[in-house]
């Protein structure tokens, strides 16, 4: 199998690291599901206007099912995240979010789809989550907030589900068409609740160039990249690639905003560089080995 599936999902999850420190760009006080929100309507938006004016979306004999299931994960995804790091803090809501997505993922493949996990995810897996935990391990004030835990495991089984539904669409819809369909009802499921904590700061012109980047990069063309990817690799090992998305903030935490990483944390940078390693190249090793045995 090609490397370039896994680069396209690796390349997704460095573009979705980009956007906490783009955030840091906007103005003060402005609640994150208002982000997430506008961060769905432009990336979705723009990819929606330009797959109808080439005409790639039939809307009569689109895949709707899953593409609703799709905007659905995704829009409880975000606000389960942010939830349960306000309740737990950013150290233990983003270890079990992500640590717990790759997880999920494997056991809706295995239980579901009857695909028995590899050692070789089994191994990367296991490596990204010890070095996530050890990388936010001196991040934020931990609590152990019992309704905030539940929830970063909601999230990251959202983040499983859309994942798994995603290849299911790509089986019925090209790539383009299907994130802009799927972020911009994604966006309207957001807008009741994003509505309540206002969205003034939109109109303030400091606001418009990081949320176009949000969007567009971070969004549109993640996500393109991403399912595009995710058409050639297991769901599964996607989510286990798309860690390289906290490896990708926290390097640009250190190098751009000037944040500090402890030794146990660099400990965890490597390991989640090295689980990446191990899904990229490890099938591709057992391949190579196969040939030259026979």
């Amino acid at each position: 199998m090609s490397i370039l599936p896994y680069a396209f999902v690796l390349l997704a999850a460095v573009l979705w690291g980009t956007v906490g420190t783009t955030q840091t760009f906007l103005t003060d006080g402005i609640n994150p599901l208002t982000v997430a929100m506008m961060r769905s309507a432009v990336g979705g938006g723009t990819l929606l206007i330009i797959a109808t004016l080439m005409r790639k979306i039939k809307f009569r004999h689109w895949a709707w099912k899953y593409t609703f299931f799709a905007a659905l994960s995704m829009a409880l995804f975000q606000p389960l995240f942010f939830s349960s790091v306000r309740l737990t803090g950013v150290a233990i809501g983003t270890v079990v979010t992500i640590g717990s997505s790759p997880v999920f993922a494997g056991l809706i493949d295995w239980l579901y789809f009857k695909n028995k996990p590899t050692r070789t995810w089994g191994v990367a897996t296991l490596l990204a989550i010890v070095g996530c935990v050890l990388l936010f391990v001196n991040k934020g004030e931990a609590t152990i907030n019992p309704i905030g835990i539940a929830m970063a495991l909601c999230a990251g089984t959202a983040f499983a589900i859309y994942t798994h539904v995603s290849k299911a669409l790509m089986e019925k819809e090209e790539a383009m068409p299907a994130v802009a369909m799927t972020f911009s009802i994604s966006a309207l499921l957001l807008c009741p609740i994003s509505l309540i904590y206002g969205i003034e700061w939109v109109g303030q012109g400091a606001n418009w160039l990081p949320l176009a980047f949000m969007g567009v990069f971070g969004t549109s063309i993640a996500y393109l990249l991403f399912l595009t990817g995710l058409q050639k690799i297991s769901s599964s090992s996607a989510v286990t690639l798309s860690l390289g998305e906290p490896l990708t903030a926290t390097i640009l935490g250190v190098f751009l905003v000037g944040e500090y990483l402890s030794v146990t944390s660099w400990f965890g940078v490597a390991m989640l560089l090295g689980g990446i390693l191990v899904i990229t190249f490890g099938g591709r090793v057992k391949k190579v080995n196969k040939i030259l045995a026979t």
